[in-house]
């Protein structure tokens, strides 16, 4: 894959590295930009919902995003053009929507606590991740150089994600992932319902078997 064939994915990720690296730097930066339910509330500073979803809390928290979105994002943007499901217009949909529907449950939940506040492009990748393994549930991600399905690799970054929401460390976002992979599944599937319902037999046909190296 290169920029020519995939410019929303690798656009979407230079603006998450710019903007997530003037944060690292910049604290009154980070501090508008992140999620704040409270301030949201009470000053009406919906963009949050948005920009919060650009900023990262490190580096690692930026490199374990860009690389997962970075492996799923080319193939989604791949499948919703090729498969006539609204090529760009939908990809930048699902990206921005997840963003905001992967946040309204923290928001709901934290709308009335000042201390609360969250980051991370989290909902989106989710989003795409799983959006991604109804295409091709078994293709193959390298992970420590060990093969992984995609449909595993899925539930795996899921686990994680539900496991760090619990330990609750940082301002990192972790109900947002299972939100955005909810969102993300409902979302491809109501397009796929709509635009192109003749590919349901082939997903259910690549989903029930299992195959691997691909």
């Amino acid at each position: 894959m290169n920029f020519s064939s995939t410019p929303v994915t690798f656009s979407l990720m230079a603006i998450n590295i710019i903007i997530s690296l003037i944060g690292f730097s910049n604290a009154d930066f980070l501090n508008k930009a992140m999620l704040w339910p409270y301030r949201v509330k009470r000053e009406k500073q919906y963009y949050r919902f948005i920009s919060s979803g650009f900023i990262h809390a490190d580096f690692i928290h930026l490199l374990f995003n860009m690389f997962s979105f970075y492996y799923f994002g080319t193939a989604i943007e791949y499948y919703f053009s090729q498969y006539g499901l609204g090529g760009n217009i939908s990809y930048l949909l699902l990206y921005f929507l997840a963003i905001i529907v992967a946040d309204i449950p923290s928001y709901i939940k934290n709308q009335d606590n000042p201390g609360y506040k969250s980051l991370g492009a989290s909902g989106a990748v989710s989003a795409v991740i799983f959006a991604c393994i109804l295409f091709q549930p078994w293709g193959t991600i390298l992970i420590y150089f060990i093969p992984m399905p995609f449909i595993v690799f899925a539930f795996v970054y899921l686990g994680y994600c539900v496991y760090m929401s619990k330990k609750n460390i940082g301002h990192i976002n972790h109900d947002a992932h299972l939100w955005g992979s909810v969102f993300g599944l409902v979302f491809t599937a109501v397009l796929i319902a709509l635009l192109s319902p003749q590919l349901f037999p082939a997903i259910l046909q690549e989903l029930s078997h299992p195959h691997f190296g691909r």
